[in-house]
C-alpha cells in the first residue's frame, strides 16, 4: 500500500513525539526498542518513509551501547532521513533506559497525530498512551 502524499494534498510540517524503554544497555535491546518505537511512530501515523524529513534522538545516560539513529537508519526505507543523537539531560529519578524520539514529518493538513509512548515509557505522557 503506498501512503505517500498525493500532489495535490495539502500538507503541513508536523513534529511527533514518543518514547519507549529498553530493556537493558546492550545492542539487541536497544535493537529492539528502537524498531518498536519507529514501528509505531510509523504505523500510528501512517507514514511513509519518503514523508519522514529528520528524526532526533535522546537516550538517558545509561544507554551507550550503540546509537539508535544507526539503527533506525537501516530500517524500511529511512536511509535517507536525517538522524541525530543526543544525551537525554540528567534529572535524578528519571525514567531509567529511556530513548526519546522527535520527529519531523510531512503530513496531510487535518491528519491527527499520534505519539508513540510505549513500554515504562508511557508513564512520560498518560494523556498520550
Amino acid at each position: 500500500m503506498d501512503n505517500s502524499l498525493e500532489p495535490h494534498t495539502k500538507i503541513k510540517l508536523s513534529v511527533i513525539r514518543g518514547a519507549i524503554t529498553s530493556d537493558g544497555n546492550t545492542k539487541l535491546d536497544i535493537s529492539s526498542a528502537v524498531h518498536e518505537l519507529v514501528e509505531e511512530l510509523i504505523s500510528r501515523n501512517n507514514l511513509e518513509p519518503s514523508n519522514i524529513l529528520s528524526i532526533i534522538f535522546t537516550v538517558t545516560k545509561d544507554l551507550n551501547a550503540c546509537f539508535p539513529a544507526s539503527i533506525a537508519r537501516k530500517y524500511h526505507g529511512l536511509d535517507k532521513v536525517a538522524f541525530l543523537d543526543c544525551q537525554q539531560m540528567f534529572v535524578p529519578d528519571d525514567i531509567k533506559f529511556c530513548i526519546r524520539l522527535m520527529a519531523q514529518v510531512n503530513s496531510p493538513l487535518n491528519q491527527k497525530l499520534n505519539h508513540p509512548y510505549l513500554r515504562g515509557a508511557s508513564n512520560l505522557r498518560p494523556d498520550r498512551c
